[in-house]
């Protein structure tokens, strides 16, 4: 399937992605973890790759490409951990996400090699005297000033609340432009419902009751931040939970036919999604993987990220505010 979002600029800026597996675009690959997309079918619609993995969670385009596409760039952010791309910094810019990473350092410790926001964020510090080195102190506060920071996290360590320091952090550095997307339904993932017996086209409660808890506080907190700081720096909630909640209680409206079950992987433990030598040892995938909602038991399809990116990119206050992302784009400019 092929998709095609509106065109909103012929001026792209820098984008700093920071988060977790659902827009880690392959720093996992460079670290010993069990939190890895390096084998097929991971990658088999992205095109760029040519149908190779890259270390996306998902079969195509994560959310922050198809947001990325659509502002106008030519090529995505490559993944810091990558070798010799310091030099994207002062370009593109650069993803720092890290599968399996949460807020808290302890998170995703089962999973032993992952990379914590706290790193993440030290790890633009490293860009940005990079940055200063290449282009000068000025210059490069001008630059970062433009560029769109956005931060996809807290799937992993939902019962904790957001922490004020996170976004202070990266504004000390000069950060202006603030994308936080909050946490989306993960009592409806295959995952969460097979551990709990949780029957067709229901999800759990427990877990959704928290995320709903939790998204009011971070939504709080960022209409606090612009309170104090707007108009020098603006930071806009991005509303997930709503989002891919309609998706899935109106799957068949979006062109969905599965809204349940995963592509890849099977419905049961332990819930791999891979390719073996043959059909025999191969995990289970569909025929048609722009039919199903999710990806594996855990993340969307490129099919969904993409309605999903058009709500973020073009969405009135009820999906993202006080601003969308194109409106971000243009912010201050």
């Amino acid at each position: 399937m092929f998709y095609v979002l509106p065109f909103c600029s012929s001026t792209s800026t820098a984008t700093f992605v920071f988060g977790d597996s659902l827009v880690d675009s392959g720093n996992n690959n460079f670290l010993f973890t069990l939190s890895k997309a390096d084998s097929p079918p991971y990658g088999i619609d992205f095109k760029p790759s040519h149908g190779h993995p890259t270390g996306r969670f998902t079969n195509g385009l994560t959310i922050s490409d198809i947001v990325g596409e659509a502002l106008g760039d030519n090529s995505f952010p490559p993944p810091y951990l990558a070798p010799n791309v310091e030099s994207n910094a002062t370009n593109i810019g650069i993803n720092y996400a890290s599968g399996s990473s949460g807020i808290l350092d302890a998170t995703g410790t089962l999973f032993i090699g992952r990379v914590p926001l706290r790193e993440q964020i030290s790890n633009f510090q490293e860009s940005r005297k990079y940055i200063v080195n290449s282009m000068g102190e000025e210059n490069a506060k001008r630059f970062i000033k433009k560029a769109m920071f956005s931060i996809t996290i807290g799937s992993n360590d939902v019962i904790n609340y957001f922490q004020p320091s996170i976004p202070f952090r990266l504004h000390k550095l000069g950060a202006r432009k603030f994308v936080v997307v909050g946490v989306g339904p993960l009592g409806c993932i295959p995952f969460i419902r097979a551990i709990g017996l949780i029957t067709k086209g229901k999800c759990s409660v427990e877990v959704n009751t928290l995320i709903r808890n939790y998204n009011k506080k971070l939504k709080a907190e960022l209409h606090r931040l612009n309170k104090d700081i707007k108009p020098k720096a603006i930071f806009i909630y991005a509303n997930s939970y709503d989002v891919f909640r309609e998706i899935i209680l109106n799957h068949k409206q979006h062109g969905f036919e599965n809204a349940d079950a995963p592509c890849c992987g099977g419905y049961f433990p332990p819930f791999v999604c891979y390719k073996g030598k043959d059909a025999n040892t191969s995990s289970v995938m569909c025929n048609d993987r722009g039919k199903y909602v999710f990806w594996d038991a855990y993340h969307p399809t490129e099919a969904a990220n993409v309605i999903i990116a058009k709500k973020f990119l073009y969405g009135d206050a009820s999906v993202i505010s006080p601003i969308n992302i194109l409106h971000l784009h243009n912010y201050g400019s």
